[in-house]
Formats: structure tokens, C-alpha cells, sequence
């Protein structure tokens, strides 16, 4: 991949067993939060997929779209775009009807200060949406941060592990998931919750979070020494999915790669194909956030890009100086605030 639309081709390209599934879903896709970092591929997968199905689905994407040429881009590649802000209730009441849902909207950067404002996105908000879309099906994308911190050795949280998140971001998170639960209970409106970390691709996540350090020559700390990752077109692809696993009471996965992530591997790994010296700072605690996703494996198969290719390719797109989206993850954090 030389470009951005190498790669934004890379992530839309639906395998047969996506296309399979929304061959089978009734009528309208809508994706709201279709403007975030995961959004606009989601979108394109959609559409790609939905052509290859055959099916006369809308794929209707709804954001805000901040970035200048986003929504455009999106209308000519066939999505029915509605730029609205869901916030004011008079938006959201006018959007259109849809039988299946995915809802990406959150907020995380920013929380320290800002703690009103980010309960309001990832509580209230999903609350309303989810009066909204009574009677559609929905997807809502949480994360793994609503886990603690476990041992590196037990393998990661399952979706029967206890949640006990760390900090007001993924207190807020949980918030979310209380209040979809406690809608979709009261109104019988299937739903599935999909806790997520860390999506990766070329433009951001945690191998170009690392990367980017080593390509300064600035140390890696360490004390976060473990991660999981996952291909984002994966998890794109799970996220579609998943609407035929959407329940009451919620469906719950923990969307991640297999593998256990060690940090320093991945830096010397990373400083290798850079032609640099990876530095450290801190050393590995022995606990982590971890997920364990063997659930999602065994439900829709393993990701088809693994962390060695992924490597690989971060490296030689920070390494080649190609577009980043300037949002660091914030995996190094261990107390919460963002």
C-alpha cells in the first residue's frame, strides 16, 4: 500500500463471508458516528459489501463530518449521506428510519476537565438513540476499557469477566452500555455490544503509535508492556456482522486479535525495518488490559491481516512519512484519564 487509497481500498474490501450476511438482512443500513476514525471505512465496507450482496440496501451514513471533503467523498462512492448533529433531539428525530443500526459515536480524548461532556456523549446520548431506533436492531461499539487490568499470564478478560473500569472515560463507557441494556430490555430492541481495542491501521493505532516514537528516537515507555490489536477491516467487518447476533438481553464480544502484544517486541520489530534503535523507558508491569476475543473467533473466524503484516506495513508507511491521522491511542495510559 503507496497511498491513501491503497489503503482505503485495502479496508472496504469485503470477504465473502460479510457479503453472505448482508445478503440477509432486511432493508436500510444506518451508521451513525460515520465521520470517527473507524467510520468512513465502516462505510465503505458497507457499501462494497451491499453491491456484492445484490440487495437494493441504502447504506445511510450520518455524522457531523468535520473533515473537509469527507462527506462528498462518501456521497459519491454511494452512501445517502445526512450530515446532522444527533445531540439536538430535533436532528435525531429527523432522521431517517432504518431496520439495522450501527452506532460508533463516542468521545475519549479531552475527558480530563471536560468529564460532564464525555458522560453526555457516551451515556446520555446512546440513551436517546436508543428511544430513537425502538425498533430497529443495533450495534453499538464499546470497549475494552470497561475491563481492569488483569495479569499478563490469565490470558485477557472474557465477556463473563467482571467489569471494573479505570477512569471517567471508561466509567462513561460502561454508562453506555447500562443504558443501551437498560432500553433494549424495556422496548425488546435486539442489541449487540461490541468492546473493542485496539483497531489498527496504517494512520493510527498502537503499532503507529509506536512506530512514530521509534522513527524520533524517542523511548517507548514500557510499563504498559502488553496490548492486543486487530486489523480495522476486521473489525469493521465483525461490527456488520455482528447485527445478526444484536439480542435482548445484549449480545456482548470482545472484538480483538488472538495474539498477546509484547510492546518491546514490537518496537524492535518496528526500529529494525525503520533502520533505527528502539529506546526504552519503565519496565512491563505484570498486569495489562487485555481481552481475550475467542468468542469472536470462533463466531466469525480469525483476522485475515496478522500482526506480522501489519508491522510490516506500518513501518513503511511511517517509515515512507505517508499521512497519519495525529491521534495517538493513549494504550500506554493506566490510570484513565485521557
Amino acid at each position: 500500500m503507496r497511498t491513501v487509497a491503497d489503503l482505503e481500498e485495502r479496508l472496504a474490501r469485503p470477504r465473502g463471508v460479510l457479503v453472505d450476511d448482508l445478503r440477509k438482512l432486511d432493508g436500510d443500513l444506518l451508521i451513525l458516528g460515520a465521520g470517527g476514525k473507524l467510520g468512513p471505512s465502516l462505510v465503505r465496507l458497507a457499501l462494497r459489501g451491499v453491491a456484492e450482496a445484490g440487495t437494493s440496501a441504502r447504506v445511510i451514513a450520518v455524522s457531523r463530518f468535520s473533515e473537509p471533503g469527507l462527506a462528498d467523498a462518501l456521497r459519491d462512492e454511494g452512501a445517502v449521506v445526512v450530515e446532522a448533529d444527533i445531540t439536538d433531539d430535533a436532528a435525531l428525530a429527523a432522521l431517517p428510519d432504518a431496520p439495522n443500526v450501527v452506532f460508533l459515536v463516542g468521545a475519549k480524548f479531552g475527558t480530563s476537565g471536560r468529564e460532564h461532556a464525555t458522560w453526555a456523549t457516551n451515556a446520555y446520548l446512546p440513551g436517546r438513540v436508543a428511544q430513537r431506533f425502538a425498533d430497529a436492531r443495533i450495534v453499538a461499539l464499546s470497549t475494552g476499557n470497561v475491563y481492569p487490568l488483569v495479569p499478563v499470564t490469565s490470558g485477557g478478560c472474557v465477556e463473563a469477566t467482571p467489569v471494573q473500569p479505570v477512569g471517567e472515560y471508561a466509567m462513561s463507557c460502561l454508562g453506555r452500555e447500562r443504558v443501551l441494556t437498560h432500553f433494549s430490555e424495556r422496548h425488546g430492541t435486539p442489541l449487540a455490544l461490541i468492546r473493542l481495542n485496539y483497531a489498527v491501521e496504517m494512520r493510527y493505532g498502537v503499532l503507529v503509535d509506536v512506530a512514530s516514537a521509534v522513527l524520533a528516537d524517542q523511548p517507548v515507555d514500557l510499563t504498559m508492556g502488553h496490548a492486543n490489536i486487530v486489523w480495522q477491516g476486521y473489525a469493521n467487518e465483525v461490527t456488520l456482522r455482528a447485527l445478526h447476533h444484536a439480542r435482548t438481553p445484549p449480545f456482548v464480544l470482545n472484538l480483538t486479535g488472538p495474539e498477546l502484544v509484547s510492546v518491546r517486541q514490537v518496537a524492535t520489530a518496528l526500529a529494525d525495518r525503520l533502520g533505527r534503535e528502539a529506546r526504552f523507558t519503565g519496565t512491563e508491569a505484570p498486569t495489562a488490559l487485555l481481552s481475550n476475543a475467542q468468542l469472536c473467533h470462533r463466531l466469525f473466524g480469525y483476522p485475515d491481516v496478522p500482526v506480522a503484516e501489519l508491522i510490516d506495513l506500518t513501518a513503511d508507511w511511517v517509515g515512507d512519512g505517508l499521512p497519519l491521522l495525529g491521534k495517538p491511542t493513549g494504550f500506554q495510559r493506566r490510570d484513565g484519564n485521557f
